[in-house]
C-alpha cells in the first residue's frame, strides 16, 4: 500500500510569497530563514549567558604576563612593539644582505649600459667624417659633446629606414632610463654604506660615497 502510495505523483506545496499590500516590507521571511535567525539569536544568547558566568566567578587576585605586555587599541587586545627582537649583530648582517643586492643590480644596470652603449656607437661610427672641437673649460666641453651627440643622432636618423629609427630612438630612451637607475641605486647604496659605519662599534667614521 506504501508502494502504491509513493508512485502516485503528490502536488509540491510552495510557500506562499509576500502579498502585493505588504510589498513595501521587502521579500516574505520564509521557514529557513527564520530557522537560521533564530540559531544565530541563541549561539549569541548562549555565548552572553557563558560571559557573564565568568565575570560572576573570576578571581580577583587572577594575573598572568600578558595583563602588561598587551594594550588595548579600539577594543582590540594589541601585543606592544618588540623594539629589541634582533640583536645589533643580526641588524648588521641583514643591512649587509641588503647592501650586496643593491651592489649586485647596480653591477647588473652598468653591464647592460655598456652593452647599449656599445651597440649605438657601432651605428654611430658609420660616419668616416672627423672634426676636432676645442674649449676653453669643462662646462662647455660638456655642452660640445652634448650637440655632437644631437647631430649624430639627427644625421644617423636622416640616412636609417623609419623601423630601425624607431628601435634607436627607444634604444637611447632606455639608454637614459638605466644611467638614472644606476644614479638612484648609487645614492642608496652610498646612504646604506653610511649607515652600516655609523652603526659599528668604536670610533665613529664617514663613509666615502662612491
Amino acid at each position: 500500500m506504501s508502494s502504491l502510495r509513493n508512485a502516485i505523483p503528490r502536488r509540491a506545496h510552495k510557500e506562499r510569497a509576500q502579498p502585493d499590500s505588504r510589498k513595501k516590507f521587502g521579500l516574505l521571511e520564509k521557514h529557513k530563514d527564520y530557522v537560521k535567525r533564530a540559531r544565530a539569536y541563541h549561539q549569541k544568547e548562549q555565548t552572553l549567558q557563558k560571559l557573564k558566568e565568568k565575570a560572576a566567578f573570576r578571581n580577583p587576585d587572577e594575573f598572568y604576563f600578558k595583563m602588561i605586555n598587551t594594550k588595548t587599541a579600539d577594543g582590540v587586545h594589541m601585543p606592544k612593539g618588540q623594539a629589541n627582537k634582533y640583536s645589533k649583530e643580526e641588524l648588521m648582517l641583514m643591512k649587509t644582505q641588503d647592501m650586496g643586492y643593491i651592489l649586485q643590480k647596480l653591477q647588473a644596470e652598468r653591464k647592460k649600459i655598456e652593452k647599449l652603449t656599445a651597440s649605438l656607437h657601432v651605428t654611430g661610427n658609420q660616419s668616416s667624417s672627423k672634426h676636432v672641437y676645442y674649449a676653453e673649460d669643462r662646462e662647455e666641453a660638456k655642452q660640445i659633446k652634448l650637440e655632437i651627440s644631437e647631430k649624430k643622432k639627427k644625421t644617423i636618423a636622416e640616412d636609417l629606414p623609419s623601423d630601425i629609427k624607431r628601435k634607436m630612438d627607444a634604444s637611447y630612451k632606455e639608454l637614459e632610463d638605466r644611467k638614472s637607475r644606476v644614479k638612484e641605486l648609487e645614492n642608496i647604496y652610498g646612504n646604506m654604506a653610511s649607515q652600516k659605519e655609523l652603526q659599528k662599534k668604536g670610533k665613529k667614521r664617514k663613509a666615502s660615497g662612491r
